[in-house]
């Protein structure tokens, strides 16, 4: 049995991890333990930096709170403008005793009036409850889920980046000396 520790409470991502693993390492039973760590970033990482250094916080501060399991992983949301066009992504960043592996979902552009109320300070899900009338969108369906009709919900949007940052553990023989 892997134990698998992710930084975070939202269903959405726990169940996004409980679907890559189960998908990488078919056949063995996942114990996957969803708790809250800080990740040492705004609440809305603005960069692409900021955000892959907040997945790894996660990652790193769920090892340190919960040593004695398999896995530890930070998925963290975020945001930046590229040529007055602001991009939304996650990154995840895994970690196991002896290895680590990170991958980013893809991006996609967000529309000019979430974008103006991102850049008055508010948080991605809270401009997305504002401009679209939901409540708690980022424990539902996100961003990606309201702008693609729910054809990619925020669970799906983040597995295949879960199934890459896995990519390092499932082939360690090539990734040894990294």
């Amino acid at each position: 049995m892997l134990s698998v520790v992710v930084a975070s409470q939202n269903p959405i991502k726990v169940d996004s991890v409980k679907r890559a693993f189960s998908k990488v390492f078919q056949g063995t039973k996942v114990d996957v333990i969803p708790k809250s760590f800080p990740s040492g970033v705004s609440d809305q990482p603005m960069t692409d930096n900021e955000t892959l250094t907040g997945a790894k916080n996660r990652a790193e501060n769920a090892k340190n709170e919960h040593p004695k399991a398999d896995y530890w992983i930070g998925i963290e949301g975020g945001v930046e403008t590229k040529s007055s066009e602001m991009h939304v992504f996650a990154w995840v960043y895994i970690l196991s005793e002896n290895q680590m592996g990170k991958a980013k979902t893809a991006t996609f552009l967000l529309p000019k009036a979430v974008v103006d109320l991102v850049n008055q300070g508010k948080e991605l899900g809270e401009a997305d409850d504002i401009v679209f009338n939901k409540s708690n969108s980022k424990q539902k369906s996100g961003a990606v889920g309201i702008l693609t009709h729910d054809l990619i919900d925020r669970a799906t949007y983040y597995e295949p980046a879960v199934v890459l940052a896995l990519i390092p553990f499932v082939n360690q023989a090539l990734y040894q000396n990294q």
